[in-house]
């Protein structure tokens, strides 16, 4: 049984494999993002040349084409995203408006990896949460299959799995509910939905929503039966 759940989670973090030229819609990070964390643990800061990659490794160097005007900018990756149909990449708004086109909010783009990167934030320790990423980690798992009825509140879908582990501690230390787990598939990638608490209504998971706005201004409803 420990053989299979290793080979499992092997599996888990594998990483997919990426053309080195890709194709398709960006967008760029809202301004309400400034200073929130991202899935590397960095920060995100607008000024800063940095994006959001469905499957590159963290400290992957892409350029970036404005297929419209030709104009170029190089990024790192350090976040998960975006998770919109046919968007490739999510950039930070200084990355945006040397592409022009934050007025149009989307734009028709070419990536290029430049330097493949160590799959690695640019720091080899940061917060996330308020939870401190070491280069070594252990955890306990004890894993069980759910049938969850109800509501809860999901505060964010991750593709590391380390990442959604460290924030499902920090989670439940923190405000003492149930995380649930769902594994989901999106463009042919696995990720996975952090959903936090269940409960008997909807109203009662507003509740517990409207105490997370601050803190997560994303996280919204999901009632498990429909799932």
């Amino acid at each position: 049984m420990r053989t299979l759940l290793l080979l499992s989670l092997l599996q888990l973090v594998a990483l997919s494999v990426f053309s080195q030229v890709q194709t398709g819609k960006a967008s760029f990070y809202a301004d309400k993002f400034e200073g929130s964390p991202t899935a590397s643990g960095e920060k995100y800061k607008h000024n800063k040349l940095t994006a959001a990659h469905k499957t590159l490794p963290f400290g992957t160097k892409v350029k970036v084409t404005n297929l419209s005007n030709n104009e170029s900018v190089e990024v790192t990756i350090n976040d998960r995203g975006p998770y919109v149909e046919n968007r490739v990449i999510d950039l930070s708004k200084s990355a945006a408006e040397k592409l022009g086109f934050v007025n149009q909010g989307i734009a028709d783009v070419k990536l290029e990896v430049i330097d493949a990167g160590d799959g690695k934030s640019t720091s080899p320790s940061g917060t996330i949460d308020h939870v401190t990423v070491e280069e070594r980690e252990f955890y306990d798992f004890e894993i069980s299959r759910l049938n969850p009825k109800g509501f809860g509140v999901q505060i964010g879908t991750y593709q590391e799995l380390v990442n959604m582990m460290r924030l499902s501690e920090n989670l439940k230390n923190s405000y003492k509910k149930k995380v649930t787990i769902q594994v989901k598939i999106l463009n042919g990638v696995k990720f996975y939905g952090i959903i936090l608490g269940q409960f008997p209504s909807r109203e009662k998971a507003e509740q517990f929503r409207n105490d997370l706005k601050k803190r997560y201004p994303d996280a919204f409803i999901v009632e498990f039966n429909k799932l």
